[in-house]
């Protein structure tokens, strides 16, 4: 019994954090007056959203939970199927879906045999997610698509992603244990998506949890085998592409750049968003990491670097850096970055990067770290971040353990918080050397002005109703991004086939740097510069970046920065110096200056 109660409050957990995001989370408990929620003064403060779901779902019975759903609208794309929950089209039932699996695998076998079970199984196998190209090398048989389609029919498994070329098929991580259940499968030890926390009793739960009894993990054994399986995730994207998609993605990089990116974006964001997507985008390019030479030889710089966007809450830049890169099919975004390329860190403590961080030692993935802020509410970690943006070796000790040492070799992609003014901005986080993290990272200032804000509500209109179509040219990009990135890393799959091409800066690239730094520095009244020179290396890293997307484009043995990713690179760098001086002089009158003409 005490077993079954735990389990229903847990899965009621899981059902909140799906349905609701964490403020809401955050008002529910409060209005209950719960005592968890007591030591909040808002959402914002709540760091630990699977505890917050665990003392609300723990705190209320089943009669709260239809109240609470009656009251407060879920999630429109909330889907849930458990054993004792089922949230589907806004409705809930307190009847569960195990007779629904029961009923649904009798009624498939009936028709299609040891086939459908064998379709269970793979997608068993493989987490709960499986490809129809990898159930096609798995299941012989010829009636594959229709057992997929009655399944999903019956609500057995949503087709959870569809370009119309590459499809996925998910069994729900509720509805996992109900399939093995009917299948007589001995239950594998799985870790949820929502943890136990041990001080959860005082929410109101009768007695004490029984939390899951783990075998202690090592957190870089762990990570290798995500690191693992991200390598899988890419060779086999890249399989797909060099099987199905190779002359045409060649086709389509004869044609693209830079300003075809930014004219795709500008076309369905807008002047004012499009260019925060066009940093995020240039900078998966980047990733290759390739050489950038000079005529004379090598130059010392690659084409790697850390992004940030920062400034008002709510201002689009978790869409993209997050949404763009990785994709989001409930909101019909297709993603744009590299597959198996992007760590995302959602909810890791700084302490947990730095472990794991020996794991990608020679290796280039970019970490996409969602709440910035929240690593420096940790002492002591300003240090080891500013060594890991320098790509340095990082050796970090506790009273516990020493960690590493290791030389970090991947780039951050990160949002963060600031508080900003009418001219220029003061950052939240405390640490007074955290200047010297921003000064590594190329930055990017969001200000939630009446033009960005009638752009966001615009495009959140239009993506609701599938005006905007960010899923079906985000494969081609996807596609010229991974084959490029491929080539200039020299994948197995690709060595022998294509060219390396180092990136050549052309005496071009300094004269239009010289000409912007003149003619910023001449509006500049103090005597004091407040931006670094690593402000001019950035805009030439994003310069040499965006080049790389001319690869098909360039016929020769280097690929030369473009006119069109300089203009680009200036805009940033003029853009962001005027931030960095406190908005002291009108950007667009120094860009006029310069492509006036153009």
């Amino acid at each position: 019994m005490r077993k079954a109660r735990n389990e229903r409050f847990i899965e009621r957990a899981m059902l909140l954090k799906r349905a609701f995001p964490k403020l809401k989370i955050y008002q529910i408990g409060r209005e209950l007056d719960l005592p968890y929620f007591r030591r909040f003064s808002s959402g914002w403060q709540i760091k630990d959203e699977d505890e917050a779901c665990i003392a609300l779902g723990a705190a209320i019975d089943d009669e709260a939970l239809a109240r609470i759903m009656r009251k407060y609208k879920p999630r429109e794309w909330t889907v849930f199927r458990g054993r004792y929950y089922v949230l589907q089209n806004g409705r809930l039932s307190l009847n569960g879906f195990s007779e629904s699996v029961k009923e649904a695998i009798s009624r498939v076998k009936s028709t299609y045999g040891s086939d459908a079970i064998s379709v269970l199984k793979l997608l068993l196998k493989h987490d709960g997610t499986a490809s129809l190209n990898e159930m096609r090398r798995e299941v012989k048989s010829e009636r594959l698509e229709d057992i997929l389609k009655e399944f999903t029919r019956l609500n057995l498994i949503v087709n959870s992603y569809n370009d119309g070329r590459y499809r996925e098929w998910t069994i729900l991580e509720e509805t996992i244990p109900l399939i093995e259940d009917e299948l007589g499968l001995r239950r594998r030890s799985r870790r949820p998506t929502i943890r136990v926390s041990a001080g959860i009793p005082e929410a109101g739960v009768e007695g004490e949890l029984e939390p899951a009894v783990k075998k202690p993990s090592d957190p870089l054994i762990e990570e290798r085998k995500r690191i693992q399986k991200m390598d899988e995730e890419f060779d086999r994207y890249l399989r797909d592409l060099l099987k199905r998609r190779l002359e045409k993605t060649i086709r389509f990089g004869r044609k693209f750049g830079i300003e075809y990116l930014a004219s795709y974006l500008k076309e369905r964001f807008g002047e004012v968003l499009y260019f925060d997507s066009l940093l995020s985008i240039t900078q998966q390019y980047g990733l290759a990491n390739v050489k950038i030479v000079h005529e004379r030889g090598d130059t010392g710089r690659r084409t790697g670097w850390s992004l940030a966007l920062f400034g008002d809450p709510g201002t689009g830049k978790s869409f993209s850096t997050r949404d763009m890169v990785l994709g989001k099919p409930s909101a019909r975004i297709g993603a744009h970055g590299l597959p198996g390329r992007n760590r995302y860190c959602g909810g890791m403590t700084p302490a947990f990067f730095i472990r794991i961080g020996a794991a990608y030692a020679g290796r280039v993935f970019n970490f996409i770290v969602p709440e910035f802020n929240d690593f420096f509410r940790y002492k002591g970690m300003v240090e080891p971040l500013k060594i890991a943006m320098e790509q340095g070796v990082i050796r970090y000790e506790t009273k516990n353990e020493v960690i590493g040492p290791y030389r970090f070799t991947s780039f951050f992609s990160v949002n963060y918080n600031v508080s900003v003014h009418d001219r220029g901005y003061d950052v939240t986080v405390q640490d007074p050397n955290f200047n010297a993290i921003e000064d590594r990272m190329l930055c990017r200032l969001h200000r939630l002005t009446k033009e960005r804000f009638i752009e966001i509500t615009k495009s959140q209109m239009r993506l609701s109703l599938g005006i905007i179509d960010v899923e079906k040219d985000a494969k081609k990009i996807r596609d010229h991004l991974t084959l490029v990135y491929a080539i200039e890393t020299g994948h197995p799959l690709v060595k022998g086939r294509f060219k390396f091409k180092p990136v050549m800066i052309t005496p071009m690239v300094f004269d239009m740097i010289g000409r912007a730094r003149a003619a910023i520095l001449e509006r500049i009244p103090d005597r004091i510069v407040k931006f670094s020179a690593r402000l001019e290396d950035k805009a030439i890293r994003f310069a040499c970046a965006a080049s790389l997307m001319d690869y098909f484009r360039s016929e020769g043995e280097f690929i030369p920065v473009s006119e069109e990713a300089l203009k680009y690179a200036i805009q940033f760098y003029v853009e962001e110096a005027s931030i960095r001086s406190r908005e002291a002089f009108n950007p667009d009158e120094v860009l006029d200056e310069l492509f006036g003409d153009q």
